[in-house]
């Protein structure tokens, strides 16, 4: 037990820690537990639990504000919080979680919806005196409350950043009866830029999508005149304000400083977003405020989507991504017929590589086929064989399929839709569609998806050792790539969660219930659906959900797969996949390394020696080595085994062999890069104390020999401070007889395996010599490693 005075002491520490804090907190939050209406702490730093009550209490009492004499007492049962809603749309669901998180849901107002909005388009144009209206209504009843506060705000593009009360102490401060947020912009008529009162700080300007004041003075206001549903509510609000007898009757003011209310549009600079201990809070650095609602107006609703990952506590540093889990849902493994029936759409738009593992991943998703339909897309001739293999082998096991091969010449946009409205016709709950770059390492991701239960989300996807992903995280004002702050954080998963962006592409998850045979028609052309454009699908398809409101999320909550970069994809190459080493290094080596390469390393294992300083590695796959075969002899312009070799700098060759070099098949580059990823760690490994990267190497070539070709090679030292031999097929099947014979040490390896590999030093010590083949063909690739 700890001695009086050093509880004391502790106690004071404690008391200093919460009483800054609570001072410094713009976000606060009634303790309703334990604490009573009057006293306010800061959501970050009370947690009401029992042992601490007595701490808390003390705190807050020693040092809450002290109220000044003009101002009255209120209860938050005394404040109304209005809004307009005629859909719960994305932004409503993220307003109402703001909502929730700063506990006032008993306070909140939903005007209209469920009802047609009549207000106009009021996103880019003027609009919304239907607002007015549903508010001059809902204020009828309390017309003679001279005590009830309304709090006012949009919905949509609206987030809450602090509690009810603080929000009304810092009115209660103004000396205002109402009062308006504040912009830079006079919106809509700007020729009233002039009668507005001068300001020597601030924004200057009436916005009518938040405002506070008291319920008689604002029905007051909203009594001066009527107005349309389709004329401008923010025009109306602006004559009030204007009116020099209304402003000084009702003591209307501006929060000119963006003390309570913060709009983005015109005033993104102004802001930041800041962290205090693990929570997100937004700072405008211009007049050192923190606002506590937050509207993302006219332009400004990216960056609000953007800034809206974090605030009202949708991620910490330390809980991480708490809004992933508003709505999310766990399926039952034992209740398959209960899962939400999908459609996956598959599409090959261009050539890419290593589509073979790409429909793996598809066909490997844990997802019970029972309640899966699939479509296929393929437009390009050079795939047909491996889509059709696929198709053919695994349709059956779906509820349905359906395969549009590059013969019948649909185009992508058509491709698209159709797959949709197979969607439709199937009765689908979810559209999954997926591009063939999109590789689905985790067997889950279909089913993670499916839980989050989002409009549109997508998996994380990103180009291994690259920056490059399936989404955006911001964009420019003509709709392209901007980098956000975010970015590199989020595609490192240094942070993680379910992110709202501005775009993604190549894999994602729609919800059926945004599809219709009435959107299907503008998702990947114009927004507004008169017709199609030439805009990249991709590009058109995020425009047209940024256009409806419609959010798109990526989440990197766990880790999904990757892309593959077809850029550099060659199909008029012989297997080009092979040429892939450098551009998708990922794939590359799961198709064509051993599966046995890194035991190579094992500290426990001692490397094969078959004779002295001569070592055996598992290198590559049976598929590397036929297809390097393949490589060549469609290439098939030997060498005549003489002397004479043109190829070389000094047209001779002292020990020649029937060969073909690695730079006649275009893979010079790719093979001197295999040479430093996957040779030099074994080299460096064996030899010890010799380091040369990159290797260096002029002669790198593969070697037939045949009983009526060349079928041996005399002994010679070879010009190299190193060698490799890489057996490319199996003797004692494609051929008899053959193998390497060092003389030195009279030791033969004759048996040699496809894909292994034989290092041994050149020059001085290993003279050696190909032994005769007596029937087939073998062939091996060889190098002379630094020279």
């Amino acid at each position: 037990m700890r001695s009086d005075l050093s509880r004391r002491l502790m106690l004071s520490i404690i008391l200093l820690l919460y009483r800054r804090d609570y001072l410094a907190a713009g976000n606060e939050q009634v303790c309703e537990s334990k604490l009573n209406h009057d006293v306010y702490v800061p959501l970050n730093d009370l947690s009401c639990q029992d042992d601490a009550l007595d701490i808390k209490s003390l705190v807050v009492e020693r040092y809450k504000p002290t109220r000044k004499p003009s101002e009255s007492h209120f209860e938050t049962t005394d404040v109304l919080v209005f809004t307009v809603a005629s859909n719960e749309t994305d932004g409503f669901r993220r307003y109402q979680r703001s909502v929730e998180i700063y506990g006032f849901r008993d306070n909140l107002k939903i005007l209209g919806l469920g009802d047609s909005w009549k207000g106009g388009k009021v996103t880019y144009e003027p609009g919304g005196g239907y607002k007015v209206n549903l508010l001059r209504k809902a204020l009828e009843d309390y017309r003679n409350d001279e005590k009830k506060i309304v709090l006012f705000t949009d919905s949509y593009d609206v987030i809450f950043l602090g509690g009810l009360s603080a929000i009304v102490e810092r009115f209660l401060n103004t000396g205002a009866r109402i009062l308006f947020a504040a912009e830079g912009y006079c919106w809509p008529d700007r020729s009233l830029a002039s009668q507005y009162p001068p300001v020597s700080r601030g924004k200057r300007y009436l916005n009518s999508g938040s405002f506070i004041g008291y319920a008689t003075d604002l029905l007051a206001i909203l009594n001066t005149a009527p107005i349309e549903d389709l004329a401008d509510d923010q025009l109306f609000y602006t004559t009030a304000y204007l009116n020099d007898e209304l402003r000084a009757r009702h003591q209307i003011k501006l929060d000119h400083k963006s003390d309570i209310f913060q709009n983005l549009n015109g005033a993104v600079a102004d802001v930041e977003l800041r962290f205090k201990g693990e929570e997100a809070y937004l700072q405008n650095i211009v007049y050192n405020t923190v606002p506590l609602v937050l509207h993302g107006n006219g332009f400004s609703k990216l960056v609000l989507n953007s800034l809206g990952n974090y605030l009202a506590r949708a991620w910490t540093s330390y809980e991480g991504c708490l809004a992933c889990w508003d709505r999310t849902i766990e399926l039952d493994k034992t209740k398959p017929e209960a899962y939400p029936v999908i459609l996956i759409a598959v599409f090959i738009e261009r050539p890419v590589p290593f589509l073979e593992e790409f429909f793996e991943t598809i066909y490997r998703q844990s997802y019970p086929k029972s309640r899966l339909h699939l479509f296929v897309h393929n437009a390009v001739p050079h795939h047909e064989s491996v889509v059709t293999d696929f198709y053919e082998r695994v349709s059956q096991e779906y509820v349905s399929a359906n395969y549009i091969s590059a013969k019948q010449e649909a185009n992508e946009v058509h491709a698209r839709k159709l797959a949709m409205k197979h969607c439709l016709f199937n009765k689908c709950s979810g559209y999954f569609s997926v591009d063939a770059v999109a590789h689905l390492d985790n067997e889950h991701t279909l089913k993670l998806l499916v839980e989050q239960q989002r409009g549109i989300v997508a998996p994380l996807l990103i180009r291994p050792y690259k920056a490059w992903s399936n989404f955006w995280g911001a964009i420019t004002d003509d709709g392209f790539y901007a980098r956000s702050f975010d970015y590199m954080e989020i595609i490192k998963n240094e942070r993680r969660g379910l992110w709202n962006v501005p775009f993604v592409s190549n894999c994602y998850l729609i919800n059926a219930t945004i599809l219709n045979n009435e959107t299907i028609r503008p998702f990947y052309g114009n927004p507004d659906g008169n017709s199609d454009t030439d805009m990249d699908t991709e590009m058109a398809f995020a425009q047209r959900n940024r256009h409806h409101g419609v959010f798109m999320y990526v989440s990197n909550r766990l880790d999904f797969g990757h892309l593959v970069n077809p850029d550099t994809y060659d199909i008029q190459l012989v297997y080009p996949d092979m040429y892939q080493i450098m551009d998708n290094k990922l794939d590359w080596e799961r198709r064509y390394i051993h599966s046995n390469y890194s035991e190579s390393f094992n500290p426990d294992k001692k490397p094969i020696q078959p004779c002295p300083d001569v070592y055996w590695f598992p290198i590559v796959t049976r598929r590397f080595t036929k297809e390097l075969i393949g490589i060549v002899e469609s290439f098939g312009q030997w060498s005549d085994g003489s002397n004479h070799d043109p190829r070389l700098s000094g047209g001779y060759e002292n020990v020649p062999t029937r060969d073909i070099h690695m730079n006649q098949v275009q893979y010079e580059q790719q093979w001197l890069y295999f040479l430093k990823e996957y040779v030099r760690p074994l080299q460096e490994l064996v030899f010890t104390g010799y380091y040369h990267d990159p290797p260096r190497s002029l002669m790198n070539f593969v070697v037939r020999y045949r009983p009526d070709e060349q079928p041996f090679l005399r002994p010679h030292h070879d010009s190299s401070t190193y060698t490799i031999n890489i057996a490319l097929n199996q003797a004692g099947v494609d051929y008899e007889g053959g193998g390497c014979k060092f003389i030195r040490y009279n030791c033969s390896v004759t048996d040699t395996k496809p894909g292994w590999m034989l290092m041994h030093p050149g020059r001085l010590t290993h003279y050696h010599e190909g032994l005769r083949v007596i029937a087939g063909t073998r062939y091996i690739m060889i190098s002379f490693v630094d020279p």
